[in-house]
C-alpha cells in the first residue's frame, strides 16, 4: 500500500512515523508513506498557500491552486483509489471505515489547516472527507496520522500476531475485553482463573461474555446501531 500525506507541516508527521509498528511496516515494505510539502507547490515567492476569506470573517482560508497543482502532479505517477480530506465536517472516521481503506492501494489524504480548504477543492477532488471527531484542532495533522496508524495495522504482516486485529475493539461492534500480564498476582489482585485454564473455548467465551458486558456498560449504542 502507498499512503502519501499532503501537509503544509510535514516535520509534525515525520517523527511519528518513524518508531514501533509503522516503522517496521516500512521496514518491510508493506507500505509507503510520503510525506508531501504544500508548500513546494505554492507559485509565490513566500510559498504561502493561503489568503483572506471572500466575505470577510477571521481566519485565513487555504489556496486551490497549490493544492490542484500537488494533486495533479501526483496523479500523474499515482492512481489514487481515495482521495481523502480531513476535517471536522467529514464522516466520522470508523473500524468498518478503517477496514475497507485497509483494502486499498494507494491512497492521498490531505491536512486542512487554518480555515480550511477553498471549496472548490473539496468538490473537485475530493472522494472522502473524514473526521476523527466532533472537536477542531489546529489542522489535519493528527487526524491524518491516527487514519494512517488505523489502516497500517489492519496490512497483513504489519502485527506480530495477524490475528490480533481481529480482536480489537469495534471489529465486531463490540469493545475488546480485559487483557492482563505477568504477574499472576499484582498488589493482591490476581488474574481470572479461567484465563489460567488453558481451556481455549471457555477463555473465548469469557472473553466475548466481558466484551458485551463493557459494551452494555461503556458504549451501548454500539450494540442499539446492530
Amino acid at each position: 500500500m502507498k499512503i502519501d500525506i499532503v501537509t503544509v507541516h510535514p516535520d509534525l508527521l515525520s517523527s511519528y512515523f518513524n518508531h514501533s509498528i509503522l516503522k517496521r511496516a516500512q521496514e518491510k515494505s508493506l507500505v509507503q508513506i510520503e510525506l508531501i510539502n504544500l508548500r513546494d507547490y505554492s507559485t509565490n515567492k513566500q510559498k504561502s498557500v493561503d489568503d483572506y476569506a471572500y466575505g470577510g470573517g477571521a481566519g485565513m482560508v487555504m489556496q486551490a491552486e497549490p493544492i490542484a497543482n500537488c494533486i495533479d502532479t501526483l496523479q500523474k505517477n499515482t492512481k489514487y483509489d481515495e482521495i481523502i480530506y480531513m476535517c471536522p465536517d467529514g464522516e466520522l472516521l470508523n473500524q468498518p471505515t478503517l477496514n475497507n481503506f485497509s483494502l486499498k492501494k494507494n491512497l492521498l489524504i490531505l491536512c486542512g489547516h487554518y480555515k480550511g480548504v477553498d471549496q472548490r477543492i473539496r468538490d473537485t477532488y475530493i472522494t472522502k472527507e473524514i473526521s476523527i471527531g466532533d472537536y477542531v484542532l489546529s489542522g489535519g495533522e493528527i487526524p491524518a496520522a491516527a487514519l494512517a496508524d488505523g489502516i497500517i495495522r489492519l496490512l497483513p504482516g504489519v502485527l506480530n500476531d495477524e490475528t490480533s486485529a481481529l480482536f480489537d475493539s469495534f471489529q465486531d461492534d463490540l469493545l475488546a475485553p480485559p487483557v492482563y500480564t505477568r504477574p499472576e498476582n499484582w498488589r493482591g489482585n490476581t488474574v481470572p482463573e479461567i484465563l489460567l485454564s488453558g481451556n481455549e473455548k471457555a477463555i473465548n467465551d469469557w472473553r466475548h461474555e466481558k466484551s458485551v458486558e463493557l459494551t452494555k456498560e461503556k458504549r451501548p449504542n454500539l450494540l442499539n446501531s446492530k
